[in-house]
C-alpha cells in the first residue's frame, strides 16, 4: 500500500486542478536522460539502476519512482512508504529540478510542500486498514494431547 503523487508540468498559475482548461496538454518533463540526470541531481542517493522504476531511501520511508519507458518522460509517479514529514522534502526537489507541480492521487489536489493533509490521512487509513486485517486473524488452535495431525490445515 503506498501513498501514491503524480509529478507532472502544469501551468505556472495554477494551484488547483480546476484552473487548468479540460484541453491542456501538460507539456513532457524532458527526454529520459535529461529527467534521469536531473534526478541524480535532485537526490543523488536515488537509485536508478532500472532506470524505468526508481528507489530512493530514507530513514523511515522509501519511495518508487515509476518513471517508465516512454522518452520524453511525461510524468514521474511517486509510490511512497512509511512515515515521516521529510519524505515531503525529495518529492518537492524533484518537484522544483524537473519545474513540475505535485498531485496528490487520492486526494485528487494539487499540493504544495507545508501541505501534509493528504500524507497523515494515507497514514491514518494503512493503519486502519492494517489494524483491521490483524483483528481478523484467529489464533490457532491448541493441539489435543496426544494427537498430531501433522500438517495443520486452514481454517474453515
Amino acid at each position: 500500500m503506498s501513498w501514491d503523487v503524480l509529478l507532472l508540468r502544469l501551468p505556472d498559475e495554477a494551484a488547483s486542478l480546476r484552473q487548468i482548461p479540460d484541453d491542456y496538454a501538460s507539456a513532457p518533463l524532458g527526454s529520459r536522460d535529461d529527467v534521469l540526470a536531473a534526478i541524480t541531481r535532485a537526490v543523488p542517493e536515488s537509485d536508478l539502476s532500472d532506470p524505468t522504476w526508481g528507489q530512493l531511501l530514507g530513514p523511515t520511508w522509501s519511495m518508487e519512482l515509476n518513471i517508465g519507458s516512454e522518452d520524453p518522460v511525461d510524468s514521474i509517479m511517486l509510490h511512497i512508504r512509511g512515515s515521516g514529514d521529510d519524505v515531503l522534502d525529495p518529492v518537492f526537489h524533484l518537484a522544483d529540478v524537473l519545474r513540475c507541480k505535485v498531485l496528490d492521487c487520492a486526494e485528487g489536489e494539487l499540493i504544495t510542500p507545508r501541505q501534509t493533509a493528504g500524507w497523515h490521512a494515507f497514514q491514518q487509513y494503512r493503519d486502519r486498514a492494517v489494524w483491521a486485517s490483524q483483528q481478523h486473524r484467529q489464533p490457532p488452535l491448541p493441539a489435543e494431547p496426544g494427537r498430531n495431525l501433522g500438517t495443520p490445515l486452514p481454517p474453515g
